[in-house]
């Protein structure tokens, strides 16, 4: 009830600041500080708890036609190694031959070692089925790795391929408003209304941004993995929606992972 009053008074406070201070500066300086005490109180239990226990406990648990668990998943640290694994991808895997994050690592696990369809896994819509059961693995191995600073490696081809096509990717302009990421995430200090928008071109702020993912979403009470977060960028900006765990999504994110060099991951962290 505590909790609940100190909620109230929170969000009392931001609509009073934005109706009685006479600068708009002050207003959202006020409001901002509002909503980050707002955000604060609800981490003390942060939703994506519960997705983590789902995913430690799918992870451990025999499934599909090959009646398999995940425990001999090569993450990029040996079979099995879960801590750690998240902040050094994406990644070059030989035996794919392909740099993968971490659905699309999941995904070669979830084929190979278990016999899942990853294709009907693919076209599942986000928080349903099978994708649901993804974003539960991403987001306890990401919990695994929690605090632990980003190091992706740079020194395969692919990889150095990955990144300049993410960031071809991410400053590339297009569609009906003629937007990129770049148009949202390209400078410092920006905002829409009252949210803060990250500049991912380095750190801090990719390191505020792509490791705070995968993170629980309070306006519509669902968890969101990276993947997710970057389909509904390109919705956001009228283009096309890319392919689940796409080379374009992998390279975007190639690009951001290496922007957040010796950040510390804050994942599975808690946004608006």
């Amino acid at each position: 009830m505590d909790k609940k009053i100190r909620l109230i008074a929170a969000l009392g406070a931001a609509a009073l600041a934005g109706a009685m201070l006479p600068s708009a500066y002050a207003q959202k300086s006020a409001a901002v500080q509002s909503i980050e005490e707002y955000r604060a109180m609800l981490a003390d239990g942060n939703p994506a708890e519960l997705f983590e226990a789902k995913g430690e406990d799918l992870w451990k648990q025999k499934r599909g036609p090959k009646n398999a668990s995940l425990e001999q998943c090569d993450l990029g640290q040996g079979p099995g190694v879960v801590k750690g694994a998240f902040v050094t991808l994406p990644r070059y895997f030989a035996d794919t031959n392909k740099v993968q994050d971490l659905e699309s690592r999941l995904l070669t696990c979830m084929g190979t070692l278990q016999g899942l369809d990853t294709k009907a896994i693919i076209a599942t819509p986000f928080g349903k089925g099978e994708k649901a059961n993804m974003t539960a693995l991403a987001t306890w191995i990401a919990g695994e790795s929690r605090d632990m600073a980003f190091n992706l490696p740079q020194s395969h081809s692919q990889e150095k391929i990955a990144y300049e096509v993410g960031k071809r990717l991410f400053f590339q302009r297009g569609g009906p408003h003629d937007f990129s990421c770049a148009s949202c995430h390209g400078g410092d200090n920006w905002r829409i209304r009252l949210q803060d928008l990250p500049n991912l071109t380095k750190n801090p702020g990719d390191g505020i941004g792509f490791a705070a993912w995968p993170a629980y979403r309070v306006s519509d009470g669902q968890m969101w993995s990276m993947q997710h977060r970057l389909n509904d960028c390109y919705r956001q900006q009228r283009f096309p929606e890319p392919g689940y765990a796409s080379d374009a999504t992998i390279a975007l994110a190639t690009y951001l992972g290496v922007n957040s060099q010796g950040s510390k991951s804050i994942a599975p962290a808690l946004k608006r």
